[in-house]
């Protein structure tokens, strides 16, 4: 893997995290603070009342593309340290200097719950058996594409109607699957060019073993080369003995290859 492809991999997810917290809704975005900022070099992206921070409060694009200085990574952790919530900044083994994850722990930062990093070619298509619809959704089930991706990740409903903004918005592809017409399950697809993002997989607890990931999996896969992606990419959690890996099965099983681990580390408490 060269330094273009680790910037291409990081930059599919970073730009559709971004692109997220710029669909928030003015409601959401007031109650629960949801707010990007940029800083010299990387990306803030913070929110209140959402847990986990490794999820909702990031700092993304930190050592992408070209290494970082200390003074910029002081600038952009006194940008995230404003909100007084612990957050997570991601750090790869391509991650520009060596030194950033050092930087970091000496300023008190920890290790987390790490993420792997995959990547597809998209010109394989993926073939797939399950008794479920799959279909792609529009604003006028954007809803319910909420409900499904909150309540299958264990999130707070407040983060629904946020996530329900991805339906019709321009570069995504939001896809559901149903049983006898009733939405079970739910996965989107980030198309930025030639690279595309895969996330929020998930399905109601109810209808789990039926193939639905696999089946959105291959949806995905198929409108991103439709649309002319070339790669795609998604990460999930690092295999441990003690967590659940059925998403990284489901990943692997789809023909997608282990590309790198990348550690978040989390801030200290407040």
């Amino acid at each position: 893997m060269t330094v273009n492809d680790f910037v291409a991999l990081e930059s599919a997810e970073f730009q559709a995290q971004v692109d997220l917290y710029h669909a928030a809704p003015e409601d959401v975005r007031v109650a629960h603070a949801v707010d990007v900022r940029g800083a010299r070099a990387a990306t803030c992206l913070t929110c209140r009342g959402f847990e986990p921070a490794a999820l909702f409060r990031r700092v993304v694009g930190l050592g992408v593309g070209r290494a970082t200085t200390e003074p910029e990574l002081d600038d952009v952790l006194d940008q995230m340290n404003a909100s007084g919530l612990r957050y997570a900044v991601p750090v790869a083994p391509w991650s520009q200097p060596s030194a950033l994850a050092s930087w970091l722990e000496r300023r008190g930062f920890t290790r987390g719950y790490a993420w792997m990093k995959f990547r597809r070619p998209c010109d394989r298509p993926l073939q797939v058996a399950s008794d479920l619809e799959i279909r792609v959704i529009g604003r006028e089930l954007g809803a319910e594409f909420g409900r499904v991706v909150a309540e299958g990740f264990g999130l707070p409903p407040a983060v629904a109607p946020w996530v329900g903004e991805l339906a019709g918005r321009p570069n995504w592809v939001c896809v559901m699957a149903f049983a006898d017409a009733t939405p079970v399950a739910a996965g989107a697809v980030y198309v930025n060019g030639e690279y595309a993002w895969l996330g929020f997989g998930a399905t109601l607890a109810s209808h789990r073993r039926r193939g639905a990931q696999n089946a959105l999996l291959a949806r995905r896969l198929g409108e991103a080369a439709a649309r002319g992606v070339r790669v795609a990419v998604t990460e999930t959690g690092e295999r441990l003995p003690d967590k659940p890996s059925i998403s990284y099965r489901n990943i692997v099983r789809a023909g997608f290859e282990e590309m790198y681990l990348r550690q978040n580390y989390m801030s200290p408490s407040p």
